[in-house]
């Protein structure tokens, strides 16, 4: 049995102070400590670090990543391959804090794959992250080759966001929390006879991996995920910093790493454990390019959980469009051999809701969750503060923004009010499980 718990501490407020510390669920900041720390990359030219909390009149764009701030006592990375050398994880004690998280955002130059996130008004409902205390690190690098690309890497940024996140949550390496997650994932073999009598399900993931120039996808302990076949995945990995976000997605069909970090859909399955249903585990699929590759992974899929005996399965994807394919033959094979399966994704049925909602479907795809629409459209007063820049939205190829629409006009107006698509609201789809979303019925 390998169990893994997350000492979890709340964070009421983030201020700067003399010393960074974590204190009566004060979480305090030594800027220039912080400042220097994070320019030991001298790829980052530019820094500044900024506090958004809820409530507030904030925009944040664009932004790149977030990372909920964990730590180890016991010298293990927080993300292995990424932040430290390569070890195992999904097991031990990890220290973590809960309410906040680091965003690694753009000082000036967006990206297809990044978003927006508002703090408070009619645009907060549309991401978590506006309900979250937001440490920004506003950042420009020396990343010139791809400055102007419409698809970045964005390395620097979003590795400063995961060191900078172990570095805030080693404050509390030697404090101690009454709030403590524990999760036991036991062998699939020889489970208890009430467990094995329950419907066994597992979980099918299918994070961004289509990329094949190395740099835009999730990795997993430090390792391309384009290079990867689909396996069985003990979940606590997941939960235990295994898998980072990638670069390469529309921003509210993405899984950032704080979603990986604490996947929601893992964990309501964790907590029907043994009640309504015996939790096999996960596997961990690929995106891939070509219809051969997507068939071949659908096959793995499908053998695997016919292997493990899964009864059920859940498939959620991140992303849309080209990735559509994968999901749903991946779908249409574990049906195939006998596994039912509900879908979670998003869609994209386009401004007006009249178009197909997934690139590909089948007849088979007959239980499927959809988180929302991509193309929704929404409109936005100017906020009161800009953190990072806000004419990245229009002039930098975001998902959802636009430079000029000879009906809509531009995405950002003279008086900063928006327009944009619900693709780029940062995460907005919240695929991972946290949606909020629901549907009606005319």
């Amino acid at each position: 049995m390998k169990k893994l718990r997350i000492h979890n501490f709340h964070v009421k407020d983030v201020v700067f102070g003399e010393k960074t510390k974590y204190e009566n669920e004060i979480l305090y900041i030594n800027k220039e400590e912080a400042l220097n720390f994070i320019k030991e990359d001298k790829h980052i030219t530019s820094l500044d670090i900024e506090i958004a909390k809820p409530g507030e009149d904030i925009r944040i764009v664009p932004v790149k990543e977030a990372v909920e701030p964990r730590a180890r006592k016991d010298g293990r990375a927080a993300f292995p391959g990424v932040t430290g050398e390569l070890a195992p994880c999904g097991e031990g004690d990890l220290y973590a804090l809960k309410g906040v998280s680091v965003l690694g955002v753009g000082m000036h130059w967006g990206s297809f794959g990044d978003g927006l996130v508002d703090m408070s008004g009619e645009g907060q409902k549309y991401t978590i992250y506006g309900e979250l205390i937001n440490i920004c690190l506003v950042a420009d690098t020396d990343e010139e080759f791809e400055r102007y690309e419409q698809q970045k890497k964005n390395r620097a940024i979003r590795w400063a966001s995961h060191k900078f996140s172990e570095y805030l949550a080693k404050t509390v390496l030697e404090q101690t929390t009454n709030d403590i997650e524990e999760y036991n994932f036991e062998a699939v073999r020889n489970r208890k006879a009430e467990i094995e009598k329950l419907p066994s399900v597992v979980l099918v993931m299918q994070p961004q991996s289509q990329m094949e120039e190395m740099g835009y996808n999730d990795l997993i302990y430090g390792w391309d995920l384009n290079h990867y076949v689909p396996s069985f995945v003990n979940p606590n990995e997941i939960l235990d910093g295994a898998i980072i976000s990638g670069s390469f997605m529309p921003a509210s069909s993405k899984w950032s790493t704080y979603d990986m970090q604490n996947f929601p859909t893992i964990k309501e399955l964790y907590k029907e454990h043994g009640k309504s249903l015996n939790f096999l585990g996960v596997i961990l699929s690929n995106l891939n390019v070509s219809l051969e590759q997507k068939e071949r992974s659908a096959i793995f899929v499908a053998n695997l959980a016919k292997a493990l005996g899964a009864d059920g399965a859940i498939v959620t994807e991140e992303g849309y469009g080209n990735p559509d394919t994968d999901y749903i033959r991946c779908i249409v094979a574990l049906e195939d051999v006998g596994v039912k399966v509900v879908g979670i994704s998003n869609e994209c049925t386009g401004r007006d809701g009249a178009s197909q909602p997934l690139v590909v479907l089948d007849e088979k795809a007959d239980a499927l969750v959809s988180t929302g629409n991509v193309s929704e459209m929404i409109e936005l007063p100017a906020a009161k503060k800009v953190i990072g820049e806000l004419q990245s939205l229009a002039r930098d190829g975001l998902s959802g923004g636009w430079a000029d629409d000879e009906i809509l006009g531009p995405s950002v107006r003279k008086d900063g009010s928006i327009i944009m698509e619900n693709n780029a609201m940062f995460c907005g789809d919240a695929i991972a499980g946290w949606s909020i979303k629901t549907m009606k019925e005319f």
